[in-house]
């Protein structure tokens, strides 16, 4: 896992969600990132040249998968992370990964086309990830963000205020709720809120491991108490598996039994 130096949850959270996983285990290699605005400065911090070294760390623990565990890519445009993915194979030769295209390959596995977005962030950022999406066929109806810009600071917002702004959002008509930042503490929260909401609450440092584990060939479904994301059927393996029925049909269908009882 590549970690922006000043996140303090990405690493507990991932190692509590592997606890009852026995052949897989997170390493993490970190880069400077300590603030997140709109502006050149914040946009250096994410300059593929620190990236690639720290990717270059983690080869010596022999990893099997590298993903970028932060969220950049959903205010600076997919492609950032398409081409640092593909700069981090070819540099290291090990497969690639990163949370904003899971979340991507999430939406488009299971007809996701309405997402309720929860964020840390300022309102000019958060207005440049709804832009984002939009373009890639993902709508934000209803948002909700913090005004942070300090990185540290993320980690401050309150489980409570989290599950508020979920839940605001998850009730204006949405298919999904994205709590995008993998800086908060919203990976604990899933389940109750599915459980309340009827819908997928996914989270950036979930959706980081979920596709991490297919790529590595573990079974996301090892993974329990997190959320509808680690034992809905059509996100199961590494491709997205046919089913006849509209894409609408294909998001809804497995939460009915994926979701606690």
């Amino acid at each position: 896992m590549l970690t922006p130096s000043s996140n303090t949850i990405l690493e507990p959270t991932t190692t509590a969600m592997l606890s009852g996983v026995p052949n897989a285990t997170a390493h993490f290699s970190r880069f400077k990132v300590t603030e997140i605005a709109l502006g050149e400065s914040s946009d250096r911090q994410f300059a593929e040249g620190e990236i690639l070294r720290a990717a270059d760390l983690l080869t010596h623990a022999k990893v099997n998968v590298i993903a970028w565990n932060g969220t950049s890519a959903s205010w600076l445009g997919f492609e950032r992370d398409e081409q640092l993915c593909a700069r981090i194979s070819s540099a290291t030769g090990v497969a690639a990964a990163t949370s904003v295209l899971a979340f991507r390959e999430i939406f488009q596995r299971t007809g996701i086309s309405r997402v309720g977005l929860v964020t840390p962030y300022v309102a000019n950022v958060q207005a440049k990830i709804m832009d984002n999406w939009r373009k890639a066929g993902v709508f934000c109806p209803a948002e909700r963000h913090s005004g942070l810009r300090d990185n540290f600071a993320f980690a401050e917002v309150s489980p409570r205020d989290i599950a508020e702004m979920a839940r605001a959002v998850g009730q204006a008509g949405v298919d999904a709720v994205a709590i995008v930042c993998t800086n908060m503490r919203g990976a604990g929260l899933v389940e109750q809120l599915e459980a309340e909401l009827g819908i997928p609450v996914y989270d950036s440092i979930a959706t980081t491991l979920w596709k991490s584990l297919l790529l590595a060939d573990v079974v996301p479904a090892q993974i329990r108490g997190w959320g509808s994301l680690f034992s809905n059927p059509l996100l199961a393996s590494a491709q997205a598996r046919e089913k006849e029925g509209s894409p609408a049909d294909l998001g809804r269908a497995p939460l009915a039994t994926a979701l606690p009882t």
